[in-house]
């Protein structure tokens, strides 16, 4: 009996016999042992054919070197995808799929499909402006003079450095749209730095505002990206140095510290200012109102005595010898008031001159 299952019973020799079982490695329904199953194959087709030497046909053993060779480049297209990662099947070298689920996957064997895994979680450092080797915990060497110089929109040079960090989001395009994505990602990230410093004075740039000079660089670099399809995604860009370049820093540090005088002195100005207005605000409304009340004294005096003179000149007419005399002892009145009197008797044998008790200036006093 012959051309059974090679993975079932054995097939019988020619006289009718069946070769001894091999013991199987493993246990229950555990599929056989390679090398089990190539004794297994080369009993199956060895057995009932006649040849020129022992009665065994020559080709056969290159038909079972065949079939395993065959058996091993179909499980050659086994491959796995771990978390994380991207498995990118190219069918004669365009690509076809992309395996984004973690677990085993299959292509066709190579030549007609191959897979690149590509790990889409890793974030990676880009530097611009610094050595890369000093990425990994120091700050790093300065890069070319060309990277790190940027001209700011006050005119000055400003000596910069950044950090990109950024990872994969589409695996197909980062693979297939651009050649040289790292060259890509840091000529993009030096223009977009350019641009944003060079619409920037240079006193934030290295003081109080990098992180939002670094948030408008990630916007910028992130936009031509996604329009070259690179499959690139920013992370995060960091601003590692900002200051001035050392050939001009003393010649800044004068500057700053003019600036500084200046705003000193201006302030003292202001605080002087606040000081001293108020108070002539004050005395002039002071000096205002006195002015005003004068003018109304003035005024109403003047005002007074036109109506008294009016009212005397209306007496006048109504009796005129009465008015006279009525003037006359008012008028005389005010003009002796403070004299000093003396009182001479020319009729008198003595000196003319009589002593008197000048009652009212005593009550004067």
């Amino acid at each position: 009996m012959t051309g059974k299952n090679p993975w079932g019973n054995y097939p019988e020799n020619s006289n009718g016999s069946t070769p001894p079982r091999r013991p199987q490695s493993g246990h229950g329904n555990q599929p056989p042992e390679l090398e089990e199953m190539i004794t297994r194959m080369r009993d199956m087709f060895g057995a009932g054919g006649t040849g020129s030497k022992g009665g065994q046909d020559p080709k056969k053993p290159i038909i079972i070197a065949a079939i395993i060779l065959g058996l091993l480049w179909l499980a050659s297209g086994i491959y796995i995808v771990q978390p994380g990662h991207h498995g990118v099947v190219q069918r004669f070298g365009a690509w076809d799929r992309t395996k984004d689920i973690n677990g085993p996957g299959y292509h066709l064997p190579w030549p007609i499909e191959s897979v690149q895994i590509v790990n889409v979680q890793e974030v990676r450092r880009l530097p611009i402006g610094i050595d890369g080797a000093g990425l990994q915990g120091n700050r790093g060497t300065r890069g070319r003079a060309d990277e790190n110089l940027m001209l700011t929109s006050d005119a000055n040079i400003v000596d910069i450095s950044i950090e990109v960090q950024w990872n994969i989001k589409s695996s197909e395009n980062f693979l297939f749209k651009v050649a040289n994505q790292e060259e890509t990602i840091k000529k993009v990230g030096e223009s977009a730095a350019r641009e944003i410093v060079a619409q920037t004075p240079m006193t934030p740039i290295i003081t109080t505002q990098r992180s939002e000079v670094a948030d408008r660089i990630l916007t910028i670099m992130q936009e031509q990206l996604d329009s070259y399809d690179s499959g690139v995604h920013i992370e995060r860009v960091l601003i590692q140095n900002a200051s001035v370049h050392p050939d001009v820093q003393q010649a800044f540090n004068d500057v700053q510290g003019a600036k500084q005088d200046a705003e000193n002195v201006q302030n003292q100005a202001e605080r002087y200012e606040g000081e001293i207005l108020p108070v002539a605000r004050g005395e002039a409304k002071r000096i205002l109102a006195e002015a005003n009340a004068y003018k109304e004294a003035k005024v109403a005096q003047a005002t007074g005595d036109a109506q008294r003179f009016e009212d005397i000149y209306a007496a006048y007419l109504s009796g005129q010898d009465v008015t006279k005399e009525r003037i006359y002892i008012e008028t005389m009145e005010e003009v002796l008031r403070n004299a000093q009197v003396t009182v001479i008797d020319s009729e008198g044998n003595g000196s003319g001159v009589i002593p008197f008790l000048p009652l009212d200036r005593m009550r004067r006093e």
